[in-house]
């Protein structure tokens, strides 16, 4: 399948490597492929140089935001919060019609420094926004409420027994993605919330998430919903 990731940070990353690994057709796009290719620092979270980590992984083409809309047959959020509409927006409108796009971001709001805040909650999410902003696409929310590894391969925690969840507005997209996540990534227990808007619950976890990942010295853990 030919997939699409918006979005060079460890998600988009994570989320290539393990799908061009399965077989799949993976272009990462940015805004303006040269520049990403010639940034010689690493991140805030201490991964290498983008050039560095394409070298490594040479099937994933990097590409324009547009050039990934139009090749996605599913599109993939990495995006950066506050980035991520007026980017999905530059990537086109008509080339992300009718697809579905996973949208594994947050809406993290690093200006004070951390612990991060949200720049939207309660009465709108990030997942809302974006479905507004490509009313014509299948907005699903999904894999945000853990650790990159763990989006790729559940088995890595507890032998995958842990819970994941969906978020959208179209039941047939979201049973896409569930079966998707069950198959490729092997997430075991995959919760479907409802429409679009139940994102605010998933997304307005990640300040409690932190503060976990802060008080256990590890991102590698997850939500089990025990029934």
């Amino acid at each position: 399948m030919k997939m699409g990731i918006f979005g060079t940070g460890i998600v988009g990353r994570t989320l290539a490597q393990k799908l061009a690994s399965l077989g799949h057709d993976v272009v990462i796009g940015t805004r303006d492929p040269k520049a990403t290719l010639a940034r010689t620092e690493g991140d805030a979270y201490g991964s290498p140089p983008f050039a560095k980590w394409h070298a490594d992984n040479a099937k994933v083409k990097l590409v324009t935001m547009p050039e990934a809309a139009r090749h996605a047959e599913l599109g993939w959020n990495a995006l950066l919060g506050q980035a991520a509409v007026e980017a999905l927006r530059s990537a086109g409108e008509d080339a992300l019609a009718g697809k579905i796009l996973v949208d594994a971001t947050n809406p993290l709001d690093f200006s004070k420094g951390m612990p991060p805040s949200l720049f939207v909650s309660n009465t709108d999410s990030l997942g809302e926004q974006i479905q507004r902003a490509l009313p014509r696409t299948k907005v699903v929310k999904a894999l945000n409420t853990m650790a990159a590894p763990l989006m790729v391969d559940a088995k890595l925690l507890a032998d995958g027994q842990h819970s994941t969840f969906v978020s959208g507005d179209d039941a047939d997209a979201k049973r896409t993605v569930a079966s998707f996540l069950r198959e490729a990534f092997g997430h075991t227990d995959v919760i479907d919330l409802g429409d679009i808007s139940t994102a605010r619950g998933t997304e307005m976890y990640l300040p409690l998430w932190v503060r976990l990942w802060g008080v256990t010295k590890t991102p590698m853990f997850s939500i089990r919903v025990v029934r």
